[in-house]
């Protein structure tokens, strides 16, 4: 068999220095300057580029989150949960403009790769439940929320690691836009229930949802690759839209949809939320709270709080939300 000319090159023929680079780390006797030179500049002070809403929905969701993170992340919370979706980001950006000696002693855990990033790009300390098991508060979204603080989650295929974070803390709150806010699940979000399941059981068990009450239940594709959405945990995810009447007893479907053989986690969050904040149109932010209370806060004539409002360096400064003319009613 002839010999693959790659093993004749002269130069490969024998190792030496001019054949192998010098090493990236240091070794016995490298000097510092080596180090110096060769190691990234230290990052530049984090600077949290959220843009500005330009929507009535983008500054519903901003003050949300603000005023969830001005009530709840509290100077005591010390491990904090961060969720997913497009109220998140918000929800960072109000962390950030606490302060760094605020947040200096502070762990943030991630509920995604994308809140991962954000809490990285903010130069937060990055932590993990295995370390944390137990969290002072976590702040998420939610695609939809009923009268009694039940949720659907899952719309960004985040559904189980949302999960884990909100059973781990103390307190956990959902911040939306007034869209999310209704009084039966499945009224304002019909895509369905995301149910995350194990791949290889994903055709058996979207036989058994259909039999479960939900015909039209489908796995979820992806819109810019072939083939089906693959969550962070490697598995797929049926959405599978229920009738109401299951629906009233979200509780109820979630113990029959768990039960399935290969069904991971299911999108229904009930009895978990202590509160949801939602932003309204007209600049107000509506409270539910997990004992019924009903209360309405006033933030100001704007409905975009303004985050950075003398403009130096781009930074971000607290400026608390204005509360007015709270009330609060029973269910």
């Amino acid at each position: 068999m002839p010999i693959p000319p790659a093993i004749l090159t002269p130069d490969l023929s024998t190792p030496n220095a001019t054949v192998y680079p010098s090493p990236l780390r240091q070794t016995l006797g490298q000097s510092v300057q080596y180090i110096k030179t060769s190691t990234p500049p230290p990052l530049n002070p984090p600077d949290i580029k959220v843009p500005s809403p330009t929507t009535i929905i983008e500054a519903s969701k901003r003050l949300a989150a603000w005023t969830a993170v001005d009530r709840h992340v509290l100077p005591e919370c010390k491990v904090i949960g961060i969720g997913s979706g497009s109220t998140v980001p918000y929800v960072v950006e109000r962390i950030v403009a606490q302060g760094k000696e605020m947040n200096k002693d502070r762990v943030f855990i991630p509920t995604s790769f994308q809140s991962k990033e954000l809490i990285v790009n903010a130069q937060l300390l990055l932590g993990d439940v295995d370390q944390y098991p137990a969290l002072d508060v976590t702040v998420d979204g939610a695609d939809e929320v009923d009268e009694t603080l039940n949720c659907i989650k899952g719309g960004g295929a985040c559904h189980l690691r949302e999960k884990v974070l909100a059973e781990a803390a103390d307190t956990f709150i959902v911040v939306a836009d007034y869209r999310k806010n209704s009084d039966v699940l499945g009224k304002n979000f019909t895509q369905g229930v995301p149910i995350e399941v194990a791949q290889f059981a994903y055709a058996k068990v979207l036989q058994n949802v259909h039999l479960l009450g939900s015909p039209n239940a489908v796995l979820r594709m992806a819109k810019s690759k072939a083939g089906p959405v693959v969550t962070d945990n490697g598995n797929f995810v049926i959405d599978a839209p229920f009738p109401e009447e299951m629906m009233k007893d979200p509780y109820t479907l979630l113990k029959r949809l768990k039960m399935l053989t290969g069904v991971v986690e299911v999108g229904l969050f009930c009895h978990m939320a202590k509160a949801a904040y939602f932003g309204n149109q007209d600049g107000s932010v509506t409270v539910k709270w997990h004992d019924g209370r009903i209360e309405s806060v006033d933030s100001g004539s704007s409905p975009i709080p303004k985050a950075n409002e003398n403009g130096k360096n781009g930074k971000h400064h607290a400026h608390n939300v204005q509360m007015r003319n709270v009330s609060i009613r029973e269910m």
